[in-house]
């Protein structure tokens, strides 16, 4: 149930940080609070931060490529050694987020793991 709650946590507030005209790396804030609000185990919460910002990323950017007809991403992508594929450029982009929201999640886990050992 923890895990659940945390997916969707970070979920809902990664996406509502996106509407905000905030840095790109916002959502690694929210991520952070999220795991270190609810415990959770070390690789389970990389594993949830991940899979959770890879998918939102990977459909925010799937909606936005398909609705200008893939011409930025094409572009983009012949820029980066992508040999001109979107999709390559889409799973690159969902990558890059899950990683910062992966370390964001395990951060906040180690944090509260770290705080919880000193009260004792």
């Amino acid at each position: 149930m923890k895990l659940i709650t945390s997916i969707l946590l970070t979920a809902l507030l990664a996406f509502t940080v996106g509407l905000f005209e905030l840095p790109w790396w916002s959502f690694a804030v929210t991520t952070f609070i999220v795991f270190v609000s609810i415990p959770q185990h070390i690789g389970k919460s990389f594993l949830a931060a991940f899979a959770t910002l890879f998918v939102l990323w990977a459909v925010i950017a799937l909606k936005i490529d398909l609705a200008n007809e893939h011409l930025l991403s094409k572009k983009v992508a012949g820029i980066l050694p992508l040999n001109g594929s979107y999709i390559l450029l889409i799973i690159l982009t969902a990558f890059i987020g899950g990683l910062v929201a992966g370390m964001s999640g395990l951060t906040g886990s180690l944090l509260r793991k770290s705080l919880n050992k000193k009260r004792r």
